[in-house]
């Protein structure tokens, strides 16, 4: 006897364990959290085991879930897949999206997903760097949109998130005792640069720069080996690393908005498309707070000393 096994109840399932919550799913799914539990129970039921180890408020994969899971999101990408292909449009061409290297990791990959899966004839040609130089390219026509990290609004340019820069270290890392303070920081045209260079001046804090590269992962190269210390927006840190408090006598940095710029809407209905799809992720993410907020990590409680690291 066959049995069919409801799409949506896969969804929900992959949904908990991408966001690690019932709530964050619910969010995720647009949904009350009641509908995506019972969802989950109705899935278990069917399957006669249960998906989750439910400890101390936290959920994790049964054994059960864990055979599901891959073949669960499989069956939801296809489904996606086929219904994208059959009520979008078959757009051809390419999109040249610029991209801050400080906020790839982040918040990029689901981006991508979810484009190719609506428009898999349409090719996403990345351009990363800073913000400066992204800017002067969609500036002189060379990408068609693109995210920028910036203190400062600009009326040009849509707001998705605001974030808060912070002093990241290695895991236990020792380097933010030194004096001078070893640091990692982008070039001249960085817009976290002079922020950082200001905030240490007013501090009093002598520096030296180790690393001068206006990319994220050389400078998580060069932190992690627990030789420099950096700054980087919270939301974006890497799982390597760990966030410096107060208690490490480093002074406090300042917010940063993660802006969209776009053409006027109706240029190109690709880039409409693709736009949507960011605005969407950041909105599921984030809901209608698009203030960063506070995430609990390990952090460093030793005042800075003066001594070498």
């Amino acid at each position: 006897m066959h049995r069919d096994i409801d799409v949506a109840l896969l969804r929900a399932f992959t949904s908990v364990v991408d966001t690690g919550s019932v709530t964050a799913a619910a969010r995720l799914l647009n949904r009350t959290q009641a509908a995506v539990s019972l969802q989950i129970k109705r899935l278990e039921d069917m399957l006669g085991q249960a998906l989750f180890q439910r400890e101390h408020r936290r959920l994790t994969l049964s054994p059960a879930g864990e055979r599901l899971l891959s073949n669960a999101q499989r069956l939801v990408a296809l489904n996606d897949a086929v219904f994208g292909q059959m009520t979008t449009r078959e757009f051809e061409g390419e999109v040249r999206f610029g991209v801050p290297t400080d906020v790839v990791r982040t918040y990029i990959p689901p981006i991508l997903r979810r484009f190719n899966t609506a428009f898999p004839r349409v090719r996403v040609t990345l351009q990363l760097g800073n913000s400066s130089r992204l800017l002067d390219a969609y500036e002189r026509g060379e990408l068609d949109l693109t995210l920028t990290t910036d203190q400062v609004s600009d009326r040009r340019a849509e707001t998705l998130r605001v974030d808060s820069l912070v002093w990241v270290s290695a895991p236990n890392g020792n380097a933010y005792k030194a004096d001078p303070l070893p640091i990692a920081i982008g070039d001249a045209t960085c817009r976290f640069r002079p922020v950082i260079l200001e905030a240490l001046r007013k501090a009093g804090r002598d520096w030296r720069v180790v690393l001068e590269l206006s990319h994220q992962v050389g400078q998580d190269a060069t932190v992690s080996a627990d030789i420099a210390v950096t700054a980087e927006l919270r939301d974006s840190i890497s799982p390597a690393l760990e966030i410096l408090g107060p208690e490490s006598g480093l002074p406090p940095l300042s917010q940063f908005m993660i802006n969209l710029h776009t053409p006027m809407r109706g240029t190109n209905a690709i880039v409409d498309a693709l736009a949507d799809i960011i605005r969407t992720e950041f909105k599921q993410r984030f809901g209608d707070k698009p203030l960063s907020k506070p995430r609990t990590r390990k952090i460093a409680t030793a005042a800075a000393t003066g001594t070498s690291a």
